[in-house]
C-alpha cells in the first residue's frame, strides 16, 4: 500500500472514518429563485394595496363632496344664498367655514393632495343663487364619475373663483379645471375624472 493511500489513526474518529466537509447552506440558483419568488410575491401585493388605496381616497373624495353639499344646504336654508367660497383661505369671512351659525366649521380637502375642492358659487353680482362643486378622482371607472352633474362652466357672483368644467380632466387630487375631457365611461387618454354636482 501507498502511504498516500494508508489510513492511519488521525482518520478516525471515536470509531468511524471522517466524513468530508460538508458546508451547510443553499446554493447560488437557490437563493436566486427564492429572491425571484419573493419579489413577484412583493410585487403581486403592492398592486393589489395600490388599486386598493386609490379605491378609498375615491370614496373619501365623494364622501367628502356630499358633507359639504349638506353644509351648503344648511347654509341656504339659514342665509337664503351659497357662500362665495368654502374655504376661509380663499375668502375670509364670507366662506363657509366661518359661516353663523356654523354649518361646517372645517371643510374637507383632498385626501392625496391636501389641496381645496374646486368650488364655485353661480350668480350674478352678490347673488350667488347656485353651486358647482367638484373633486378630481383616480379611478376613472368609479361609479360615481357617472352620476356626476357634468355641468358646463357658468357664470359666478362677486368673490367666487372661476367655474370649472364638470366634464374635465386632471390628475387625481389636482382641482376640476376648464379643460373639457370626454364623458365617462371612456378608454380615452382624456377622459373625465372630475365628479361635480350641483344642487
Amino acid at each position: 500500500m501507498n502511504s498516500q493511500n494508508k489510513i492511519g489513526p488521525q482518520d478516525w474518529y471515536h470509531g468511524r472514518m471522517k466524513q468530508p466537509i460538508r458546508r451547510k447552506g443553499f446554493t447560488l440558483i437557490e437563493l436566486l429563485v427564492v429572491i425571484a419568488i419573493i419579489g413577484i410575491l412583493s410585487a403581486v401585493v403592492v398592486a393589489a394595496t395600490s388599486s386598493s388605496r386609490i379605491k378609498s381616497r375615491d370614496a373619501a373624495r365623494v364622501s367628502s363632496i356630499r358633507q359639504i353639499q349638506y353644509a351648503l344646504a344648511l347654509y341656504h336654508s339659514t342665509n337664503g344664498a351659497y357662500p362665495p367660497c368654502l374655504y376661509v383661505s380663499a375668502c375670509g369671512a364670507s366662506s363657509l367655514e366661518s359661516a353663523s351659525p356654523s354649518v361646517m366649521k372645517s371643510v374637507p380637502k383632498d385626501p392625496l393632495s391636501g389641496l381645496n375642492y374646486s368650488y364655485a358659487a353661480v350668480g350674478s353680482g352678490s347673488s350667488c343663487t347656485s353651486y358647482h362643486l367638484g373633486a378630481s378622482l383616480e379611478d376613472k371607472t368609479n361609479r360615481a364619475m357617472q352620476a356626476g352633474a357634468d355641468a358646463p362652466a357658468s357664470s359666478v357672483c362677486t368673490g367666487s373663483a372661476v367655474d370649472f368644467s364638470g366634464l374635465s380632466y386632471a390628475a387625481a387630487g389636482q382641482l376640476c379645471n376648464l379643460i373639457a375631457g370626454t364623458p365617462q365611461p371612456t378608454a380615452a387618454i382624456n377622459g373625465e375624472t372630475c365628479y361635480d354636482v350641483k344642487p
